[in-house]
């Protein structure tokens, strides 16, 4: 129940019950720095998935020079052996302890005790256990103790954590015992601690709440602990202090329903004017484009015809100095004309057409000691050049986006099989978010379609890439509804898939000469 409200419909909060990294309903929920929840099993397979896919092989440098050994994203079973009492830290542990905060993107450092410094987020888990029950409120919760068949519980006992049926509750709950005085609730599967402990001492329970930290510790937390120089207050007076605050909020908003309504509705209108907005917007540019297509279809139609006009004119430049060659063969052209000339017996005659004649011949005779082409077979000053149209063309943009480009660092962007690009922004601080964007090039230079991510920190890890392949990656910032340009691409290369020897027993196990191939292919490259 809200504050002064009505009951809350558990099935309207679904969005808030949904973990941002699985996507389904919160299952054993920590409670991250962030202040944001998350799956236990969804922590531990973030931080095995950085360890496996960022753990060097060769030199820091990863660019193209440290190539790294594939590893699956760790398994259920890995991690659910992780999770077992008695578990040990071995190779399986996570090292990493940094990672984006898949609900904020913020990156959140979880110290030297890892997972098992967070807190347990039980309200949340109550909360989803509730609604859960609402979910299938047809089946019902079976009492653990009944002989089969079992029937169907009617309480559960959290000192217990089990479930009873009437019966079996008075039989393991007798009057006048230890027992009949646990604690009770309705039938359920959320079983909760009584006493909140501390994770950095087991030993001690959670009896303050630190104000700098935003977390509840225990007195040796405060005595000489991290936070022992930390302003703290006693749980009862956060308890009390929190709940007067949130139950005053909500009733504010419950108290301004009207006023949401009105803003849902004036979102709403919004929402069509941005859609309408947006497709006029299209449409003009896809007029500006257009006029910059007629442009180019006028320019490339002037060069096609310039090129063409210059092949006609020394083809037929070639084509009358071939003619002329083919004269000076005997009993052809000029040669054949001469021999028939020299049949002429009268002197005046042949001294009238010898003469002319004479110099054509000793023309085509010089000719011949120095062969010189009619025309150049070279196109090489219509060759266009469209570098600086095509940079300007790359950064064409919107007037004035007032934000500035970001620049991909490529000594900090490191490649496997996932990809980690960071980036720098002038103006860090006044961007909102960013979208990471990248795409496979063939080896044909073939380009695919970009693929987008939204990020909000200055990093991203891109999954599961293609082996033996090249990405192209680039980046743009948002500043509400001003995009800026995208940054310059930065190509990386994945390296070849790992090689596999066949064991004795049948397995597969990877070749240790594996290594030095890696250096070796990247080396080459």
């Amino acid at each position: 129940v809200s504050g002064t409200g009505s009951p809350v419909t558990i099935k309207n909060i679904e969005r808030e019950l949904i973990c941002p990294a699985c996507k389904e309903l919160f299952t054993h929920p920590l409670i991250l720095p962030c202040q944001h929840s998350i799956c236990h099993k969804c922590v531990k397979e973030l931080l095995l998935t950085l360890d496996d896919s960022f753990n060097d092989v060769g030199s820091d440098n990863s660019n193209q020079s440290s190539p790294r050994l594939r590893l699956a994203s760790p398994s259920m079973d890995k991690i659910d052996r992780i999770n077992r009492p008695g578990w040990k830290r071995n190779s399986l542990t996570p090292k990493t302890t940094i990672f984006p905060c898949p609900g904020c993107e913020h990156d959140v450092d979880l110290g030297e005790r890892g997972i098992n410094g967070l807190f347990r987020n039980f309200t949340l888990e109550t909360i989803v256990e509730r609604y859960r029950q609402a979910a299938r409120a047809a089946t019902a919760i079976m009492c653990d103790l009944c002989k089969p068949p079992p029937q169907e519980s009617t309480k559960s006992c959290m000192d217990c954590s089990a479930s009873y049926c009437n019966e079996c509750f008075k039989i393991y709950h007798p009057w006048g015992t230890v027992k009949a005085q646990h604690e009770y609730v309705g039938p359920t599967t959320n079983f909760r601690p009584k006493i909140l402990m501390c994770p950095e001492h087991e030993t001690e329970r959670i009896n303050m709440y630190c104000e700098l930290c935003r977390r509840p510790v225990c007195h040796l937390c405060k005595l000489g602990g991290n936070h022992s120089n930390h302003r703290v207050t006693t749980m009862s007076s956060a308890y009390k202090t929190l709940k007067e605050k949130l139950s005053k909020d909500i009733d504010y908003l419950i108290g301004k329903e009207s006023q949401v309504k009105s803003q849902i509705s004036e979102l709403n209108l919004l929402m069509k004017e941005t859609e309408c907005n947006g497709e006029r917007a299209k449409e003009e540019a896809i007029t500006h484009f257009e006029k910059l297509f007629e442009i180019l279809e006028e320019r490339k139609s002037s060069v096609l015809k310039a090129i063409e006009s210059s092949k006609k004119l020394r083809l037929d430049k070639f084509q009358t100095q071939m003619e002329e060659y083919r004269g000076l063969l005997e009993n052809n052209g000029l040669v054949g004309y001469a021999q028939e000339v020299l049949k002429e017996t009268d002197q005046s005659c042949f001294v009238q057409t010898a003469k002319q004649l004479h110099l054509r011949i000793q023309k085509a005779t010089e000719s011949l000691k120095s062969f010189r082409p009619a025309a150049q077979t070279s196109f090489e000053d219509y060759v266009v050049n469209t570098s600086k149209q095509t940079e300007l063309l790359g950064e064409l943009s919107f007037f004035s986006s007032g934000i500035d480009v970001p620049e991909i660092n490529e000594e900090q962007s490191k490649v496997y099989n996932n990809a980690l690009i960071n980036w720098h922004h002038p103006e860090k601080d006044k961007a909102d978010s960013y979208v990471l964007e990248y795409r496979k090039i063939n080896r044909d230079d073939e380009m695919l379609s970009w693929n987008e991510v939204e990020v909000c920190g200055t990093s991203k890890i891109i999954q599961d890439l293609e082996n033996s392949s090249t990405y192209a990656f680039r980046v743009r910032a948002y500043k509400g509804s001003i995009c800026s340009p995208c940054s310059r691409e930065l190509i990386l290369h994945t390296p070849p898939a790992p090689a596999f020897a066949l064991m004795g027993s049948g397995g597969i196990q990877l070749e240790e000469p594996i290594t030095a191939k890696y250096l070796e292919y990247q080396e080459n490259m």
